[in-house]
């Protein structure tokens, strides 16, 4: 059909009757290649999630269908994809840790921090008193079967084991061994206890340490508590002064004695012994007067005089009815002394 009079030949007035495609038309694919090219794909995938690595410190625990087959150690390993096996990784050479009572910030196991403080701390102590306990225990996991596969969650367990073992513990004690000297005697009671209940229990763990870390008195009776301190620290001073001074004074009082005890035993055997050589004196003097008497005693009389006349000094016998008075002679003023 020809274009109208007076008008242009534009494009889209041109029949279309011979128009070609801009671009050839793409060859036939097979449905059998792309059938092929999906199963590639897939399994390039499954093997690619075969593939998991276990870390230096822990073990790989490997399921086949959920059946236990058996542990892998630390390095690449591979497992069968699609489901077929399951690994779980258990670090079995890390020390793990629970915190009773208080819990660390940021902590990347979500078993160590405390999940209620306020009630795991609140203890009864055996004299019917209150104290805030708050403790550690550190374990590991010694069997990676028994621990997946014997309970349920057996991280929970422990915690519930910990807790009531350490209130049986806390319980049999007065609340001044609690808080003062018992500290030691209840963390080797507390972890005799749980390891007893995790052996028997058979959970796969190994209880490591149990570690107290505050043990304080209730914030409502804190005041009280430290009053009491007090009191018994300057009684205890006070016992430590009078035991000083018993010290300082009954050792000396004891020397004393025993000074005088000894120096009473010394007079006594002078005594005895000065005694017992004038009696001997006296028996050898006895004998020579038997002897001889008028001779005996003329000599005892002539010692006697010897020793009595040197101590008189110079003495002037004279007649007591003399009348006359003797200027000239030299009489020394001592022998002017009348003889008594």
């Amino acid at each position: 059909m020809a274009a109208p009079a007076g008008k242009a030949s534009l494009p889209w007035n041109r029949p279309v009757t011979d128009r070609r495609p801009a671009f050839p038309a793409a060859p036939a694919v097979d449905p059998r290649w792309i059938g092929v090219l999906a199963l590639v794909v897939l399994l390039a995938a499954g093997l690619a999630r075969g593939i998991y690595t276990v870390g230096p410190e822990s073990v790989g625990v490997i399921q086949r269908f959920g059946r236990f087959v058996g542990t892998v150690g630390p390095g690449l390993r591979f497992k069968l994809p699609f489901g077929i096996d399951t690994v779980t990784i258990v670090p079995v050479k890390r020390q793990l840790k629970m915190e009773f009572g208080f819990g660390t910030p940021q902590a990347t196991d979500r078993h160590q921090p405390a999940a209620d403080p306020e009630r795991e701390s609140d203890m009864v102590t055996g004299d019917l008193n209150a104290a805030h306990v708050e403790w550690v225990v550190q374990y590991e996991i010694s069997d990676p079967e028994a621990y997946l596969f014997q309970m349920r969650d057996p991280a929970d367990t422990l915690r519930d084991l910990a807790e009531s073992v350490m209130r049986e513990v806390v319980g049999d004690r007065t609340v001044d061994e609690v808080l003062t000297v018992g500290r030691q005697g209840i963390e080797t009671d507390a972890i005799a206890g749980l390891t007893a209940l995790v052996t028997d229990l058979k959970m796969g763990l190994r209880v490591q340490q149990v570690q107290l870390k505050s043990v304080q008195p209730p914030a409502a009776v804190q005041a009280s508590f430290d009053e009491v301190n007090r009191a018994q620290q300057e009684r205890e001073q006070m016992i430590n002064q009078a035991n000083g001074e018993y010290n300082k004074v009954v050792p000396r009082a004891s020397g004393e004695a025993q000074r005088l005890l000894s120096d009473a035993e010394g007079y006594a055997i002078r005594r005895v012994n000065e005694a017992e050589g004038d009696a001997a004196r006296f028996q050898a003097q006895l004998g020579q007067y038997e002897q001889a008497p008028a001779v005996t005693r003329r000599r005892l009389y002539l010692e006697t005089m010897g020793e009595l006349l040197p101590k008189l000094g110079g003495t002037i016998v004279i007649d007591e009815e003399a009348r006359q008075f003797l200027p000239l002679m030299n009489i020394p003023a001592a022998a002017r002394r009348p003889v008594e």
